[in-house]
């Protein structure tokens, strides 16, 4: 009995593909430093959801709806509320899941152990890619609008909520114009 459940748990562990990497889950939106949630983004504080889109898309949909004509779209795009100008920057970013594949391992270590060279080490690590923007959202009065103890910050993040429904919502971005 006790030979049967090894080999199961040995099986077991052959099949299994073990995380060196899991990237976040986020539900709705996450607000954090920048640079705590992937290095080299800026050290403010940033609204940050999944993108389920496209590589670009956001960047499509923040040129038509702001009518930037390419000009600026990831940098310094401006937006007003309660007559307070505004001004954000994203980043599309890129978290992936890693894991080690035992079984390639184990199946390349036998036929290097009869003298044949390894064929299966391009699977030992599988990457599964999860996509993030993460906005930054400043003012003339504010360098940071999403810190805890900024003054516009609940309007600041109610505004983030509406452009990324609207986002994930829309697939013909030049619905958006009309909509404005």
């Amino acid at each position: 009995m006790f030979r049967i459940i090894t080999f199961i748990g040995i099986l077991f562990l052959l099949y299994s593909c073990i995380p060196l990497r899991i990237a976040p889950s986020i539900d709705d939106y996450k607000t954090t430093k920048g640079k705590k949630f992937k290095r080299g983004l800026p050290k403010r504080e940033m609204f940050i959801f999944e993108d389920p889109k496209n590589a670009n898309q956001f960047y499509d949909y923040i040129n038509i709806k702001f009518g930037l004509d390419d000009t600026n779209v990831y940098d310094d795009v401006p937006f007003k509320i309660a007559g307070q100008q505004y001004f954000f920057s994203f980043y599309e970013v890129e978290i992936p899941t890693k894991t080690i594949n035992l079984i390639p391992v184990v199946i390349d270590g036998l036929l290097d152990s009869a003298d044949i060279d390894p064929v299966l080490e391009d699977a030992y690590a599988s990457r599964i890619g999860n996509w993030y923007i993460a906005i930054e959202v400043y003012a003339d009065f504010e360098q940071d609008c999403l810190q805890e103890d900024s003054l516009s910050r609940e309007a600041v993040l109610k505004y983030l909520r509406t452009i990324k429904q609207e986002y994930l919502s829309t697939y013909n971005y030049n619905e958006v114009v009309f909509k404005n």
